[in-house]
């Protein structure tokens, strides 16, 4: 006999404040708990030393986990000059020293470089799996891997401060896959120096943004209560980017039943105006989507059924 799962069925996404020095998979459990939710995960890492905007995802939720990840991320952070660190933030070990101090004129003229599709060797304390393992657990163990390069997309890059001479403030959006960390190393390098992220808050992923957070304390605080519910927004807020299309009774039955439903009569033709060819459609019914389908062929579907 399967075993039971505790807590209630809790369905949509809350959006958390993550404190420094907690991981992602410990700020999702805490919420879990406080809350007193059934299932619950996240929709990206964010590393212990970060802050900022976690989303999690909440029952059915959880199935939509994949497009929260897609979308693109918002980051505040800044880099400290003359410091190489063996994780590239400042938990790590130091591994390198430089006098060299780059001053306003020059991070500016460095910044375009690092617009658009960029190549990123991934920090080597990350959550990379190589041969079935973290790369972090690696890197503990002192077996650091070698990680190879990937392709990234650094949408915007500005630079918005100069405190001092050792430090410089940053704000970046990037793609699935970017790491600050990185791009904070590598733009050092770039600049005759070495360096490390000092601190990084995340403010924005997808269609989540900081106004919308709740700190880990005053949720632990709110308990069980209607109002700690009040801050859960539906699932579909994480779908905003995905086209909808409105079904018959009839028709949400089929999804619901992991059945395809053919949208091939004259009738439908107006209905399915705009939608892409193999694409991804969010099925509603009644105000509330349905499934996750994919439109291909002249039907609908389902490649991921919600139950609300």
């Amino acid at each position: 006999m399967a075993r039971k799962r505790k807590g209630v069925p809790i369905h949509g996404w809350l959006v958390l404040d993550k404190p420094k020095g907690l991981s992602s998979a410990a700020a999702v459990a805490r919420v879990r708990r406080a809350l007193g939710a059934e299932k619950a995960g996240h929709g990206g890492t964010l590393d212990p030393l970060a802050t900022g905007v976690l989303p999690i995802a909440l029952g059915e939720g959880t199935k939509t986990v994949a497009y929260v990840m897609a979308g693109a991320k918002r980051y505040r952070f800044t880099v400290r000059w003359g410091q190489a660190r063996d994780s590239d933030d400042a938990e790590g070990r130091v591994t390198a020293e430089s006098p060299v101090r780059p001053d306003k004129a020059a991070i500016e003229h460095a910044l375009g470089g690092f617009i658009g599709e960029v190549v990123q060797v991934p920090p080597v304390y990350s959550a990379i799996k190589v041969d079935g393992r973290r790369a972090y657990e690696l890197a503990r163990a002192d077996l650091a891997p070698e990680l190879a390069p990937r392709r990234v997309m650094i949408e915007r890059l500005a630079l918005l401060s100069v405190p001092d001479r050792d430090h410089a403030v940053f704000e970046a959006i990037s793609g699935k896959g970017a790491y600050m960390r990185s791009l904070a190393r590598d733009l050092a390098l770039r600049l005759g120096t070495v360096g490390h992220v000092a601190l990084l808050r995340r403010i924005a992923v997808g269609p989540f943004h900081e106004a919308q957070a709740i700190s880990l304390e005053q949720l632990e605080t709110l308990g069980h209560s209607a109002a700690a519910l009040g801050r859960v927004l539906p699932v579909e807020t994480a779908l905003d980017d995905i086209p909808a299309l409105a079904l018959t009774e009839d028709e949400a039955s089929r999804l619901r039943r992991g059945q395809s439903v053919a949208l091939i009569k004259r009738s439908d033709l107006a209905r399915v105006e705009g939608l892409a060819a193999d694409g991804i459609v969010c099925a509603t019914h009644g105000g509330k989507p349905v499934a996750l389908t994919r439109y291909a062929a002249g039907e609908l579907r389902p490649v991921r059924v919600l139950h609300l």
